[in-house]
């Protein structure tokens, strides 16, 4: 390896080779543009390999994929000298082939402790249609501390594919690791069961600590991998894994939910419990369409009257609350739309986007007022002062950034995030600002008023840092002060929320009942409800004073990924993957107002 080699971008150190299949060379490395220099995982794919469009193609994958807490976050990705580079999280811990060669094979609980740690990974990553291709032992990671939750990440991503209809009609080169790969993979044709067909060859290998080769009868074309065993497994998980195996992909599970439903029809379905809930879903809002049609974000104006909905179809919709009809959609961004909110007077709306950009538009004339450049990656959040004259951003670049409203320009940069900026919220009196960070961490920072920025003599920062508040076990991802200003709330990837005393900084409590990663949270006007909004498809609504959970709310098919809810009525809308809006109302409120136009 070349001096020039061991050095890229001025910042991204090579340690040593850790890798190489195929056109595809991995190594360990240190961020030397951080202090101190941080571990980071450099892939190196060769030209012959990868064209620059599919190269960017695959770091757009990598760059989703890299949102869930057990996939490493993409940090970066260039070409230098001929090559195309992917820099990645590196995660600490032991590959699985390391563990079961240190500690033995596995036991029946550590299976089925692994089967429930990463099929939900493997739904969230064919949900968006990838294939991983390559799952085996050594692309699986213990992550070290170990954690109760989330202990396996899956590595190494560099043979994804995304599944198109014409990826279904034609054949590939076989990729992958030939003792893990299915039948259909090996004739290059691997489809979304042929991950989880690695995956049952890697659970019998571990159970055995035998080579999968020698675990296949070839002149009776079956799997004997129970001949082999030392402690005899029970008769379901036996199933389980003889149905991953399945020559005959319409034999297989179909998907990693199938496989959790299967898992859990005899010990998880007693426990369902059915709730009456007080809420209910009377309209379900339906304008974004098309095949990149999340609902990123949500907000309510200020007198209830109207929804604004932020989309991956690059639109921003307004919405009718009295009538639920669209009243217009604003056009403008060329990315995804990640964030809306409006001033506090109602008459401006501020979207953000991942095109990098935050556009300002008047709400009564529906014109763009400005655009706000100045962030060098997606930006992820936008939140009003409550005097509206500040607009604060929060980027992937790890910067958050500080605007006048009035003039469009920016008025400062605040830097000290480790990672990308997820989420930014005021305090209701303004002087505060809190930022989450996938650096897992949440800052507080004291703010000055306009006119201190304007006073061109004085020359201190306009921004100092308060507090920095750890805990979370992963990402932080949103933010959200009640309305008195005492209480901080964030949820997390580590499926989490947590209530911070603002004032000592100290953590009230921990809320636990998402099953996935929480991503917008919400007090209610009068600070007596929380509301939560999770990958898990439901809202939870909790009771801030004694931290129980009040009741959850069901009913979307994909994950929730945003959460609103009104001032001056009890209504509150969630945002979903699976492109809709939904309107919730208390019952009793419902039967008001019918009730009332009856008469």
């Amino acid at each position: 390896m070349s001096k020039e080699i061991l050095f890229l971008q001025e910042r991204y150190r090579l340690l040593k080779q850790i890798g190489k299949a195929g056109f595809y060379k991995t190594f360990l490395a240190v961020d030397e543009g951080q202090f101190p220099p941080v571990p980071c995982v450099v892939q190196e794919l060769s030209p012959e390999s990868e064209t620059f469009k599919t190269f960017q193609q695959k770091a757009q994958q990598l760059e989703e994929l890299g949102k869930h807490p057990q996939i490493p976050a993409l940090l970066a990705y260039f070409q230098q000298n001929g090559h195309f580079y992917l820099v990645q999280e590196f995660i600490a811990g032991t590959n699985l082939a390391q563990v079961v060669e240190e500690e033995g094979a596995f036991k029946e609980a550590q299976i089925w402790q692994l089967l429930e740690d990463v099929l939900p990974v493997f739904q969230f990553i064919s949900d968006r249609n990838i294939i991983h291709r390559d799952i085996k032992p050594q692309n699986i990671i213990r992550r070290f501390p170990i954690t109760k939750k989330g202990d396996l990440v899956i590595v190494d991503f560099t043979t994804t594919k995304i599944v198109t209809e014409i990826d279904r009609l034609t054949s590939e080169t076989s990729i992958g690791s030939p003792e893990y790969a299915a039948p259909e993979q090996a004739r290059g044709k691997a489809v979304f069961a042929s991950d989880l067909y690695s995956l049952g060859v890697t659970c019998i290998y571990l159970l055995t600590q035998i080579p999968p080769f020698d675990l296949f009868d070839i002149a009776n074309d079956c799997w004997v991998w129970q001949q082999y065993l030392t402690t005899k497994v029970s008769d379901h998980l036996a199933q389980i894994l003889d149905k991953l195996l399945q020559n005959a992909v319409n034999r297989r599970f179909q998907s990693a939910n199938e496989v959790m439903q299967a898992m859990g029809m005899e010990y998880k379905t007693q426990n369902l419990k059915i709730q009456n809930s007080p809420w209910q879903c009377f309209h379900t809002l339906t304008g974004h369409s098309g095949t990149l049609s999340s609902v990123n974000a949500l907000a309510i104006s200020p007198d209830s009257n109207t929804l604004a909905s932020a989309s991956d179809d690059k639109i921003v919709k307004l919405w009718d609350l009295n009538t639920q009809k669209v009243l217009t959609s604003l056009l403008g961004h060329s990315h995804a739309v990640k964030s809306v909110t409006f001033s506090p007077d109602g008459q401006i709306l501020a979207t953000a986007s991942d095109d990098k950009t935050i556009k300002l538009w008047q709400v009564e004339t529906l014109e763009e007022i400005s655009t706000l450049l100045g962030h060098s990656h997606a930006v992820k959040s936008v939140a009003f002062s409550p005097d509206g004259q500040i607009l604060a951003s929060g980027s992937w670049d790890k910067t958050i950034k500080l605007w006048d409203v009035n003039s469009g320009k920016q008025i400062c940069s605040i830097t000290g995030h480790q990672l990308q900026v997820n989420a930014v919220a005021f305090s209701p009196q303004g002087q505060l600002l809190a930022s989450a960070s996938y650096d897992r961490t949440i800052r507080l920072w004291q703010i000055s008023a306009l006119e201190d920025f304007q006073r061109e003599f004085q020359n201190r920062p306009c921004y100092s840092l308060l507090g920095t508040l750890s805990g979370h076990a992963w990402a932080v991802l949103t933010v959200a002060f009640s309305p008195d200003g005492q209480i901080l709330a964030t949820g997390s990837d580590d499926n989490t929320i947590k209530l911070w005393e603002v004032n000592t900084g100290q953590l009230i409590c921990t809320l636990v009942g998402h099953s996935w990663s929480v991503v917008a949270v919400a007090f209610t006007a009068d600070g007596e409800t929380l509301l939560s909004a999770s990958c898990d498809k439901t809202v939870k609504l909790w009771r801030v004073s004694t931290a129980e959970e009040i009741v959850t709310l069901s009913g979307h098919v994909d994950s929730v990924s945003a959460v609103a809810v009104s001032k001056v009525r009890q209504l509150i809308a969630s945002g979903s993957r699976d492109k809709t809006i939904k309107l919730w109302q208390l019952v009793e409120q419902r039967v008001g107002i019918a009730r009332r136009r009856h008469r």
